[in-house]
């Protein structure tokens, strides 16, 4: 699958490398293009760089690996996304990552699609930090569960497909309305994770769903 990662944060960067060694191709993009190309040079594995434009549309899925108040910027200078899996790994924080800025009616990824009527946004990925991605998505030495959530069926299932290519279990939830639901399971995670001094090196999953 050829990939564009919008992004060059930790999630940009975990992603990509694991996306990559799972032989997909991937293209960072971002409006700092110096930033992107140092981070792909980093990151190696293959990794080419590219416009916001021009990666979207060689790609067949892109990625939105930026704050959730970027991402209307980002996927307005992405240009034309009609078709696109578009998979929205974003969380509405707060800035001091108390809470949820959006939620009960509402989620970030139906607001994207709002933005991107044309495109398939698929929830996936939200709820996974950073450093399982670069333990090579696991945790406990286990596969950390991606919860997968959208209203086009068959980009649900390649979006699950590209997580377990990766080394990740993965589940889907439903529509994307259920956004709503793992949005506040990232609340939780990072609550436990850093408020409650868990660490990072966790994931939450369900047990007894084959």
């Amino acid at each position: 699958m050829n990939i564009a990662i919008f992004g060059t944060g930790n999630m940009a960067s975990g992603l990509a490398v694991l996306f990559a060694k799972a032989g997909h191709d991937i293209t960072l993009a971002s409006r700092d293009s110096a930033k992107a190309q140092t981070v792909a040079a980093k990151l190696g594995s293959g990794i080419r760089v590219s416009s916001l434009a021009d990666a979207a549309g060689a790609a067949d899925a892109v990625v939105l690996a930026v704050p959730y108040e970027a991402a209307a910027n980002v996927v307005e200078a992405a240009g034309d996304l009609a078709g696109k899996i578009v998979i929205d790994i974003t969380n509405p924080l707060t800035a001091d990552f108390s809470g949820l800025t959006i939620g009960h009616t509402t989620s970030a990824a139906e607001e994207i699609q709002k933005r991107i009527p044309a495109a398939k946004v698929v929830k996936a990925f939200n709820t996974v930090f950073a450093s399982v991605l670069q333990n090579g998505g696991k945790t406990a030495g286990k596969p950390a569960t991606v919860f997968v959530a959208g209203d086009d069926a068959e980009a649900r299932k390649s979006v699950v497909s590209l997580a377990k290519s990766a080394g990740l279990a993965a589940m889907q939830t439903g529509g994307l309305a259920s956004a709503r639901y793992l949005e506040p399971v990232a609340g939780l995670n990072i609550a436990l994770g850093y408020g409650l001094g868990h660490g990072t090196d966790i994931a939450p999953t369900w047990q007894g769903i084959a």
